[in-house]
C-alpha cells in the first residue's frame, strides 16, 4: 500500500531559493530606463508646446480688456498708414499666432511631399515609388464649394455678435432708463425712502455688471461688485447661482417695498423687460453655439483641402507648392479663425468700460438732481419774496 508522500520535507527550505547573479550596472540601466521613458514624453511635450502656447496667447487675448473708441482711435482706425501698421503688427496679433499650428504643419506636409517627388523624379529611390501628383480639376470644382462654407461661416458667427451686442445695450439703455425714474422720484432727507432709493439705484447699477461675469469666464465677480453692492448683499449674490436673476429680484422686492402708486409700478416694472429679455439672449448665445455639424464640416474640408494641395500644384509649382500651401492655409484658416473668435461676441465688446460709465452716469445725475432740486427751491423762494414785496407777479 503505497504512502502518502509530503510534498515538502525539512531539507525543503521554506521560501524559494533566489539565484545569485552577479550585480547589473545600475548606471547602465537607468540610462535605459530613461532612454526608454523620456524619449516618449520628450516627444510629446514638444509637439504640444506649440499648440498650447498658441492656445495660451488666445486666452490671454480674450482675457484683455477692450476699451470704446475715441476720436483719436477712429482717426487712427481710417488713417491711410493702418496698412503698414497691421502688417508691423502681425507677429503680436493673436489670430495670426493662433494658426501657427495648422500653417506650419501643412507647409511642413508640403514640404516632405515636395523633397519626396523630387526624389523620386531625382531616382533617388527604388523606381516602384509612385510621383504624387494629381489634376487640378476637382480643385476646380470644389473650390466654390469651399468659399461658400467660409463666407456662411462668418456670416453667422456675425449675426451672433451683433445679436449680443444688440442684446447688451438693450439692457444698458433699460438700466439707464430705470435709473433716471427711480432718481426722478425725489428724495425725502433722512428718511427711509432715501436709503430705500439709494440701495435700488445700486442694485441697478449692479445687474450689468453681474450679466457681464455671467457672460465674461475670466471675471471676478466679488472684485467687480464691491463698488456697487453692500456686503450683505454683495454675499447673497456670490453665493447665488444665476447672480444677474437675483439682482432682478432684489430690485422687485425693492419696488414692492415702496408701496408706488399703480401705474408709476407699471412702468418701471415693464423697465425690467429688458433685463430678463437681455438675459435669455445672453444665455442663449452662450450656450448654443453654431451647429457643430458646420463648424466640423468647415474644419474638415479645410483640412483635406490643404494635404492633398501639395499634391494638386506639384506639376504647374514644383518646389513652389510649399509657400503656396503656406500662403493658402494662412489666409483660408486665418477667415475661419475669425469667425470662431466672434462666434462668442461678449468677450470681443468693451463691456467693463460701458458699465463704468453707466455707473458714473448714474453718480453724476444723483448728484445733479440734488443740486437742481436745491437750485429750483431757491428760486422759487427769491421769487416767493419778490411777489410778497412789490404785490405782483415777478415776470
Amino acid at each position: 500500500m503505497a504512502s502518502k508522500l509530503p510534498l515538502s520535507s525539512s531539507f525543503t527550505p521554506k521560501c524559494p531559493l533566489t539565484p545569485h547573479l552577479p550585480p547589473r550596472s545600475s548606471t547602465s540601466s537607468s540610462v535605459r530606463v530613461l532612454c526608454s521613458h523620456s524619449s516618449k514624453p520628450s516627444l510629446l511635450t514638444l509637439l504640444d508646446f506649440i499648440p498650447n502656447w498658441s492656445d495660451e496667447v488666445q486666452e490671454r487675448g480674450l482675457r484683455r480688456r477692450r476699451n470704446l473708441y475715441t476720436p483719436d482711435d477712429w482717426r487712427a482706425h481710417r488713417s491711410s498708414r493702418r496698412h503698414l501698421r497691421h502688417l508691423i503688427s502681425s507677429l503680436s496679433s493673436r489670430v495670426i499666432l493662433s494658426l501657427v499650428p495648422p500653417v506650419l504643419s501643412f507647409t511642413a506636409i508640403a514640404a516632405a511631399l515636395a523633397a519626396y517627388n523630387s526624389a523620386v523624379a531625382a531616382g533617388w529611390l527604388p523606381a516602384w515609388f509612385p510621383l504624387l501628383h494629381a489634376s487640378s480639376l476637382p480643385y476646380q470644382l470644389t473650390a466654390p464649394a469651399l468659399a461658400l462654407l467660409l463666407v456662411f461661416r462668418t456670416e453667422a458667427s456675425y449675426a451672433r455678435f451683433q445679436e449680443g451686442r444688440n442684446a447688451w445695450m438693450k439692457v444698458m439703455a433699460g438700466a439707464d432708463e430705470l435709473a433716471g425714474m427711480v432718481i426722478s422720484m425725489g428724495a425725502r432727507d433722512g428718511g427711509v425712502d432715501a436709503g430705500l432709493r439709494r440701495a435700488l439705484l445700486n442694485y441697478i447699477m449692479a445687474f450689468p455688471v453681474a450679466l457681464k461675469c455671467h457672460v465674461v469666464n475670466s471675471s471676478d465677480v466679488k472684485a467687480d461688485l464691491q463698488n456697487c453692492l453692500e456686503e450683505d448683499d454683495l454675499a447673497i449674490v456670490v453665493r447665488s447661482k444665476h447672480r444677474p436673476r437675483c439682482i432682478v429680484e432684489f430690485i422687485l422686492q425693492s419696488l414692492e417695498i415702496m408701496h408706488l402708486e399703480e401705474a408709476k409700478w407699471q412702468i418701471l416694472e415693464s423697465k425690467l423687460h429688458s433685463f430678463h429679455e437681455g438675459i435669455g439672449v445672453c444665455d442663449q448665445i452662450m450656450g448654443i453655439p453654431i451647429p457643430l455639424s458646420y463648424t466640423r464640416l468647415t474644419s474638415r474640408f479645410l483640412v483635406l483641402w490643404h494635404l492633398s494641395l501639395p499634391v494638386i500644384l506639384w506639376d504647374d509649382c514644383n518646389w513652389i507648392v510649399v509657400p503656396a500651401t503656406f500662403i493658402s492655409a494662412a489666409s483660408l484658416f486665418c477667415i475661419e479663425e475669425v469667425g470662431v473668435l466672434i462666434e462668442e461676441p461678449f468677450p470681443m465688446l468693451a463691456l467693463d468700460e460701458q458699465c463704468k460709465q453707466l455707473h458714473d452716469r448714474i453718480k453724476e445725475s444723483m448728484a445733479m438732481e440734488k443740486l437742481i432740486h436745491k437750485q429750483i427751491l431757491t428760486k422759487m423762494d427769491r421769487h416767493l419774496d419778490e411777489r410778497q414785496v412789490n404785490g405782483w407777479p415777478h415776470l
